[in-house]
Protein backbone atom coordinates (compact mmCIF):
# COMPACT_ATOMS: atom_id res chain seq x y z
CA UNK A 1 0.00 0.00 0.00
CA UNK A 2 1.64 3.56 -0.66
CA UNK A 3 0.81 7.05 0.32
CA UNK A 4 0.54 9.98 -2.39
CA UNK A 5 0.36 13.33 -0.92
CA UNK A 6 -3.03 14.98 -2.49
CA UNK A 7 -4.34 18.63 -1.76
CA UNK A 8 -5.26 19.06 1.97
CA UNK A 9 -9.03 18.82 1.18
CA UNK A 10 -8.38 15.52 -0.39
CA UNK A 11 -9.86 12.82 1.60
CA UNK A 12 -9.19 9.14 2.24
CA UNK A 13 -10.21 5.89 4.38
CA UNK A 14 -11.67 2.55 4.90
CA UNK A 15 -15.33 1.91 4.56
CA UNK A 16 -16.88 -1.49 5.48
CA UNK A 17 -20.45 -2.37 3.66
CA UNK A 18 -22.12 -4.25 6.57
CA UNK A 19 -25.73 -5.88 6.51
CA UNK A 20 -27.51 -9.17 6.21
CA UNK A 21 -26.72 -11.84 3.96
CA UNK A 22 -27.69 -11.10 0.12
CA UNK A 23 -28.30 -7.47 0.75
CA UNK A 24 -26.64 -6.48 -2.30
CA UNK A 25 -23.24 -5.94 -0.65
CA UNK A 26 -20.90 -7.33 -3.53
CA UNK A 27 -23.46 -5.67 -6.06
CA UNK A 28 -22.91 -1.97 -5.11
CA UNK A 29 -19.64 -2.73 -4.57
CA UNK A 30 -19.02 -3.58 -8.22
CA UNK A 31 -21.36 -0.44 -9.42
CA UNK A 32 -19.74 2.01 -7.27
CA UNK A 33 -16.26 0.71 -8.51
CA UNK A 34 -17.45 -0.07 -12.16
CA UNK A 35 -15.85 -3.46 -12.84
CA UNK A 36 -16.32 -6.59 -11.37
CA UNK A 37 -14.34 -7.12 -7.96
CA UNK A 38 -16.96 -9.35 -6.19
CA UNK A 39 -18.99 -12.10 -6.74
CA UNK A 40 -22.50 -11.91 -6.93
CA UNK A 41 -25.55 -14.53 -6.93
CA UNK A 42 -29.09 -14.79 -5.82
CA UNK A 43 -27.76 -17.32 -2.81
CA UNK A 44 -27.35 -16.18 0.54
CA UNK A 45 -24.17 -15.87 2.29
CA UNK A 46 -22.45 -15.62 -0.94
CA UNK A 47 -19.39 -13.54 0.13
CA UNK A 48 -16.30 -15.18 2.32
CA UNK A 49 -13.25 -13.69 1.95
CA UNK A 50 -12.54 -9.88 3.00
CA UNK A 51 -12.02 -8.54 -0.29
CA UNK A 52 -10.89 -4.62 -0.41
CA UNK A 53 -12.30 -2.63 -3.82
CA UNK A 54 -11.22 0.34 -4.22
CA UNK A 55 -12.70 3.54 -5.94
CA UNK A 56 -10.84 6.71 -6.59
CA UNK A 57 -12.59 9.87 -7.24
CA UNK A 58 -10.66 13.55 -7.76
CA UNK A 59 -11.23 14.57 -3.98
CA UNK A 60 -11.01 10.87 -2.22
CA UNK A 61 -10.36 7.34 -2.08
CA UNK A 62 -12.23 5.18 -0.87
CA UNK A 63 -11.49 1.27 0.34
CA UNK A 64 -14.81 -0.80 -0.15
CA UNK A 65 -14.84 -3.57 2.24
CA UNK A 66 -17.16 -6.20 1.60
CA UNK A 67 -17.96 -8.10 4.10
CA UNK A 68 -19.80 -11.50 5.03
CA UNK A 69 -23.42 -11.12 5.81
CA UNK A 70 -23.92 -11.29 9.70
CA UNK A 71 -26.15 -14.37 10.03
CA UNK A 72 -26.62 -16.59 12.68
CA UNK A 73 -24.15 -19.31 11.60
CA UNK A 74 -24.40 -23.12 12.01
CA UNK A 75 -20.78 -24.55 11.56
CA UNK A 76 -17.26 -22.95 11.94
CA UNK A 77 -17.24 -21.47 8.63
CA UNK A 78 -20.25 -19.99 9.27
CA UNK A 79 -18.53 -18.53 12.54
CA UNK A 80 -15.49 -17.11 11.26
CA UNK A 81 -17.14 -15.45 8.74
CA UNK A 82 -19.30 -13.71 11.17
CA UNK A 83 -16.59 -12.79 12.74
CA UNK A 84 -14.98 -11.90 10.26
CA UNK A 85 -17.60 -9.43 9.53
CA UNK A 86 -17.59 -8.13 12.99
CA UNK A 87 -14.11 -7.35 13.03
CA UNK A 88 -14.10 -5.22 10.20
CA UNK A 89 -16.00 -2.58 12.18
CA UNK A 90 -13.19 -1.84 14.59
CA UNK A 91 -10.67 -1.64 11.42
CA UNK A 92 -12.28 0.65 9.42
CA UNK A 93 -13.02 4.57 9.04
CA UNK A 94 -16.50 4.59 8.30
CA UNK A 95 -19.36 2.11 7.99
CA UNK A 96 -21.89 1.87 4.94
CA UNK A 97 -24.84 -0.12 6.68
CA UNK A 98 -26.93 -1.98 3.84
CA UNK A 99 -30.34 -2.40 4.39
CA UNK A 100 -33.29 -4.08 2.27
CA UNK A 101 -35.15 -0.89 0.69
CA UNK A 102 -37.95 -3.39 -0.54
CA UNK A 103 -38.64 -5.50 2.63
CA UNK A 104 -39.87 -4.20 6.16
CA UNK A 105 -37.16 -4.50 8.91
CA UNK A 106 -36.49 -7.77 10.79
CA UNK A 107 -34.75 -9.22 13.71
CA UNK A 108 -31.52 -9.46 11.85
CA UNK A 109 -31.45 -5.76 10.90
CA UNK A 110 -32.03 -4.63 14.17
CA UNK A 111 -28.99 -6.58 15.88
CA UNK A 112 -26.95 -4.84 13.22
CA UNK A 113 -28.52 -1.72 14.30
CA UNK A 114 -27.60 -2.09 18.02
CA UNK A 115 -24.32 -3.44 16.95
CA UNK A 116 -23.41 -0.19 15.43
CA UNK A 117 -24.84 1.74 17.96
CA UNK A 118 -22.12 0.40 20.16
CA UNK A 119 -19.65 1.87 18.20
CA UNK A 120 -18.22 5.55 17.62
CA UNK A 121 -17.51 4.98 14.28
CA UNK A 122 -19.77 7.44 11.64
CA UNK A 123 -22.09 5.30 9.93
CA UNK A 124 -24.37 6.27 6.49
CA UNK A 125 -27.33 4.34 5.58
CA UNK A 126 -28.53 2.60 2.22
CA UNK A 127 -31.85 1.38 1.60
CA UNK A 128 -30.45 -1.00 -1.13
CA UNK A 129 -33.32 -2.61 -3.91
CA UNK A 130 -35.04 0.74 -4.02
CA UNK A 131 -35.75 0.16 -7.57
CA UNK A 132 -38.49 -2.92 -6.18
CA UNK A 133 -40.35 -0.81 -3.96
CA UNK A 134 -43.40 0.73 -5.70
CA UNK A 135 -43.91 4.25 -5.64
CA UNK A 136 -46.97 4.07 -3.81
CA UNK A 137 -45.31 2.11 -0.98
CA UNK A 138 -42.07 4.34 -0.62
CA UNK A 139 -43.04 6.56 2.20
CA UNK A 140 -44.30 3.82 4.21
CA UNK A 141 -40.70 1.95 3.41
CA UNK A 142 -39.06 5.28 4.95
CA UNK A 143 -41.38 5.14 7.76
CA UNK A 144 -40.42 1.49 8.99
CA UNK A 145 -36.49 2.24 8.76
CA UNK A 146 -37.21 5.21 10.40
CA UNK A 147 -38.37 3.50 13.26
CA UNK A 148 -35.21 0.78 13.16
CA UNK A 149 -32.87 4.29 13.17
CA UNK A 150 -34.55 6.09 16.17
CA UNK A 151 -32.24 8.29 17.83
CA UNK A 152 -29.18 8.06 15.31
CA UNK A 153 -27.94 11.00 12.83
CA UNK A 154 -27.24 8.22 10.32
CA UNK A 155 -27.83 9.85 6.94
CA UNK A 156 -30.18 7.45 4.93
CA UNK A 157 -29.54 7.31 1.00
CA UNK A 158 -31.99 5.24 -1.24
CA UNK A 159 -30.72 3.45 -4.16
CA UNK A 160 -30.28 0.79 -6.47
CA UNK A 161 -26.90 -1.59 -6.82
CA UNK A 162 -28.58 -3.40 -9.81
CA UNK A 163 -28.68 -0.33 -12.08
CA UNK A 164 -26.95 2.55 -10.00
CA UNK A 165 -30.14 4.76 -9.44
CA UNK A 166 -28.73 6.74 -6.28
CA UNK A 167 -25.33 5.70 -5.73
CA UNK A 168 -23.67 8.76 -7.31
CA UNK A 169 -25.42 10.83 -4.05
CA UNK A 170 -24.33 8.04 -1.77
CA UNK A 171 -20.67 7.78 -2.76
CA UNK A 172 -20.69 11.85 -2.29
CA UNK A 173 -22.19 11.26 1.66
CA UNK A 174 -19.44 8.73 1.92
CA UNK A 175 -16.49 10.88 0.56
CA UNK A 176 -17.65 13.47 2.83
CA UNK A 177 -17.43 11.45 5.91
CA UNK A 178 -14.29 9.98 5.77
CA UNK A 179 -10.99 11.69 7.09
CA UNK A 180 -8.17 14.20 5.50
CA UNK A 181 -5.63 12.22 3.97
CA UNK A 182 -3.79 11.42 0.63
CA UNK A 183 -3.98 8.45 -1.86
CA UNK A 184 -3.72 4.77 0.06
CA UNK A 185 -3.28 3.49 -3.18
CA UNK A 186 -2.44 3.68 -7.17
CA UNK A 187 -5.53 5.43 -8.36
CA UNK A 188 -5.62 2.64 -11.46
CA UNK A 189 -6.12 -0.20 -8.93
CA UNK A 190 -9.85 -1.39 -8.23
CA UNK A 191 -8.46 -4.37 -5.66
CA UNK A 192 -6.16 -5.28 -3.50
CA UNK A 193 -6.82 -9.09 -4.09
CA UNK A 194 -4.21 -11.88 -4.96
CA UNK A 195 -5.61 -12.60 -8.85
CA UNK A 196 -5.19 -16.20 -7.71
CA UNK A 197 -8.18 -15.52 -4.64
CA UNK A 198 -10.15 -13.74 -7.91
CA UNK A 199 -10.21 -16.50 -10.23
CA UNK A 200 -11.24 -18.76 -7.50
CA UNK A 201 -13.94 -16.62 -6.61
CA UNK A 202 -15.55 -16.48 -10.36
CA UNK A 203 -15.47 -20.36 -10.60
CA UNK A 204 -17.59 -20.22 -7.17
CA UNK A 205 -19.84 -17.96 -8.13
CA UNK A 206 -20.31 -19.93 -11.16
CA UNK A 207 -21.09 -22.99 -9.32
CA UNK A 208 -23.53 -20.91 -7.25
CA UNK A 209 -25.37 -19.91 -10.09
CA UNK A 210 -26.10 -23.42 -11.90
CA UNK A 211 -26.29 -25.76 -9.08
CA UNK A 212 -28.95 -26.88 -6.43
CA UNK A 213 -29.30 -25.31 -2.57
CA UNK A 214 -27.57 -28.77 -1.15
CA UNK A 215 -24.43 -27.61 -3.48
CA UNK A 216 -23.75 -23.97 -3.03
CA UNK A 217 -22.50 -23.61 0.62
CA UNK A 218 -20.51 -26.44 0.86
CA UNK A 219 -18.15 -25.66 -2.00
CA UNK A 220 -15.24 -24.21 -1.89
CA UNK A 221 -12.17 -23.67 -4.65
CA UNK A 222 -8.55 -23.73 -4.97
CA UNK A 223 -6.47 -22.39 -7.81
CA UNK A 224 -3.60 -25.36 -7.73
CA UNK A 225 -1.73 -23.75 -10.63
CA UNK A 226 -1.56 -20.65 -13.32
CA UNK A 227 0.90 -20.20 -15.60
CA UNK A 228 1.60 -18.95 -19.46
CA UNK A 229 1.00 -21.00 -22.62
CA UNK A 230 3.13 -19.80 -24.96
CA UNK A 231 1.47 -18.95 -28.45
CA UNK A 232 1.33 -21.44 -31.59
CA UNK A 233 2.05 -20.73 -34.64
CA UNK A 234 0.27 -17.43 -35.41
CA UNK A 235 -2.16 -17.81 -32.48
CA UNK A 236 -2.20 -15.82 -29.18
CA UNK A 237 -0.10 -17.57 -25.83
CA UNK A 238 -2.93 -18.53 -23.28
CA UNK A 239 -2.93 -18.62 -19.78
CA UNK A 240 -3.96 -22.24 -18.34
CA UNK A 241 -5.28 -22.67 -14.74
CA UNK A 242 -5.77 -25.61 -13.18
CA UNK A 243 -8.59 -25.63 -10.70
CA UNK A 244 -9.90 -27.82 -7.89
CA UNK A 245 -13.58 -27.70 -6.46
CA UNK A 246 -14.12 -29.24 -3.04
CA UNK A 247 -17.22 -30.67 -1.65
CA UNK A 248 -18.68 -32.28 0.94
CA UNK A 249 -20.04 -35.58 -0.39
CA UNK A 250 -20.38 -37.64 -2.86
CA UNK A 251 -23.74 -37.00 -4.09
CA UNK A 252 -22.84 -33.12 -4.30
CA UNK A 253 -19.77 -34.44 -6.48
CA UNK A 254 -21.92 -35.92 -8.92
CA UNK A 255 -24.38 -32.97 -9.25
CA UNK A 256 -21.30 -30.57 -9.66
CA UNK A 257 -20.21 -33.09 -12.66
CA UNK A 258 -23.42 -33.35 -13.96
CA UNK A 259 -24.75 -36.03 -16.30
CA UNK A 260 -22.01 -37.51 -19.30
CA UNK A 261 -19.55 -34.18 -17.33
CA UNK A 262 -22.69 -31.57 -18.42
CA UNK A 263 -22.35 -29.16 -15.27
CA UNK A 264 -19.04 -29.45 -14.69
CA UNK A 265 -18.77 -28.14 -18.53
CA UNK A 266 -21.23 -24.82 -17.92
CA UNK A 267 -19.77 -23.74 -14.57
CA UNK A 268 -16.15 -24.18 -16.38
CA UNK A 269 -17.68 -21.90 -19.81
CA UNK A 270 -18.73 -19.55 -17.43
CA UNK A 271 -15.66 -19.38 -14.99
CA UNK A 272 -13.54 -18.64 -18.50
CA UNK A 273 -15.42 -16.18 -20.00
CA UNK A 274 -14.98 -14.24 -16.58
CA UNK A 275 -11.57 -14.98 -16.14
CA UNK A 276 -11.06 -13.50 -19.65
CA UNK A 277 -12.14 -10.16 -18.87
CA UNK A 278 -10.51 -10.63 -15.70
CA UNK A 279 -6.80 -11.84 -17.11
CA UNK A 280 -7.64 -9.14 -20.34
CA UNK A 281 -6.52 -12.62 -22.73
CA UNK A 282 -7.49 -16.03 -23.73
CA UNK A 283 -7.88 -18.50 -20.92
CA UNK A 284 -7.76 -22.74 -21.01
CA UNK A 285 -9.36 -23.87 -17.26
CA UNK A 286 -9.07 -27.34 -16.41
CA UNK A 287 -11.28 -28.22 -12.98
CA UNK A 288 -11.26 -31.18 -10.55
CA UNK A 289 -13.81 -32.13 -7.83
CA UNK A 290 -12.60 -33.16 -5.22
CA UNK A 291 -14.51 -34.52 -1.82
CA UNK A 292 -12.87 -33.90 1.56
CA UNK A 293 -16.35 -34.58 4.17
CA UNK A 294 -16.92 -32.18 6.65
CA UNK A 295 -14.54 -29.47 5.37
CA UNK A 296 -16.25 -26.16 6.65
CA UNK A 297 -16.24 -27.50 10.18
CA UNK A 298 -12.41 -28.69 10.02
CA UNK A 299 -10.20 -25.73 11.52
CA UNK A 300 -6.53 -27.17 9.89
CA UNK A 301 -8.70 -27.81 6.47
CA UNK A 302 -10.43 -23.69 6.81
CA UNK A 303 -6.99 -22.75 7.56
CA UNK A 304 -5.71 -24.14 4.28
CA UNK A 305 -8.09 -22.61 2.42
CA UNK A 306 -7.18 -18.97 3.68
CA UNK A 307 -10.72 -18.83 5.88
CA UNK A 308 -8.20 -18.88 9.39
CA UNK A 309 -9.25 -17.21 12.70
CA UNK A 310 -9.84 -13.96 11.12
CA UNK A 311 -10.97 -14.95 7.73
Amino acid sequence: MVSTPHPEDHRSGFIALIGRPNVGKSTLVNQLVGEKVAITSPVAQTTRNRLRAILTMEQAQMVLVDTPGIHKPHHLLGERLVRSARSAIGEVDLVLLLLEGCERPGRGDAFIVNLLRQQSLPVVVALNKWDKVPPANQDEARAAYAELLADSDWPVHCCSALDGDGCAPLTEAMAARLPQGPQLYPPDMVCDQPERILLGELIREQVLMHTREEVPHSVAVTIDRVEDMPAKGSGPGRTAVLATVLVERKSQKGILIGKGGAMLKTIGQGARLQMQTLIDGPVYLELFVKVVPDWRSKPARLAELGYGQDA
